[in-house]
């Protein structure tokens, strides 16, 4: 099941930083090294930081080869039809998917600790997106207002641990998870669904008659006009001084 979920993850966003590559006016080179490193980017920073050898991808090379096949497809079917305006987005909702759950599932399997197990899990599902948009000049996703991204992985790995401590089977905890992931990312997407934005309230500032120190010069009394220079005290002959020539 993993291995499963961690292909159809790779394929997925391989597909989208192929099409972040294209958008960006990359040559050939640029859309595979881009497509590569969103595919392979989440799970390589997991593994690394599970110091979990050899990294996944160079363990099995079919990663590399679905990656190929992904970019492939991508580049003919772009020059058959333009991509729809949110095929971006879209594609990154269902890599984030099958990421997230396939980075929490590895974790787990490691016995770390439900809290690790959501942070590998939501790690595994942005970083890879948040390399792509960094290379194709774009603000990361997970850091845009409004987008429900880390949110969506956190709740999708939440919901998944929760389902198989209640005696969910492993398969339909994950297929949950997923549709839980992918539900908050395309509502976010489709309808605008976002957290409310907090922010400081500005400070009110002192009221009158109140107590609020009097600023510095106040208390002297008002100075020379505005524009005005010092008393028009004229040269000690009394008369105009030279004029200028």
């Amino acid at each position: 099941m993993i291995k499963f979920i961690d292909l159809a993850g790779v394929a997925v966003f391989a597909i989208s930083g192929a099409l972040a590559a294209l958008r960006a006016r990359m040559d050939l080179l640029g859309v595979v090294v881009v497509a590569a490193v969103t595919a392979i980017g989440g799970g390589t920073t997991r593994d690394v930081l599970l110091d979990r050898h050899p990294v996944f991808w160079i363990e099995d090379p079919t990663y590399l080869m679905v990656i190929l096949a992904a970019a492939a497809f991508t580049l003919g079917w772009t020059r058959i039809r333009r991509p729809p305006q949110n095929s971006l987005a879209m594609a990154d909702a269902l890599g984030l998917a099958f990421f997230v759950i396939a980075g929490a599932q590895v974790t787990q399997r490691l016995d770390h600790s439900w809290a690790i197990v959501i942070l590998m899990g939501t790690i595994t599902g942005v970083a890879g997106g948040a390399i792509r948009d960094v290379l194709s000049a774009q603000i990361p996703m997970i850091l845009r207002r409004g987008e429900l991204y880390a949110t969506a992985a956190i709740a999708g790995a939440g919901a998944y641990l929760l389902l198989l401590e209640s005696g969910v089977g492993e398969r339909v905890a994950a297929l949950l998870g997923m549709a839980i992931i992918v539900a908050l990312r395309f509502g976010a997407i489709l309808l605008g669904w976002s957290l409310p934005v907090l922010s400081l309230r500005d400070a009110p500032g002192p009221t009158a008659g109140s107590d609020a120190p009097a600023p510095p010069g106040a208390a002297d009394g008002p100075g020379p006009a505005d524009g005005a220079g010092p008393t028009g005290e004229q040269g000690s002959g009394g008369g105009p001084g030279p004029t200028g020539g």
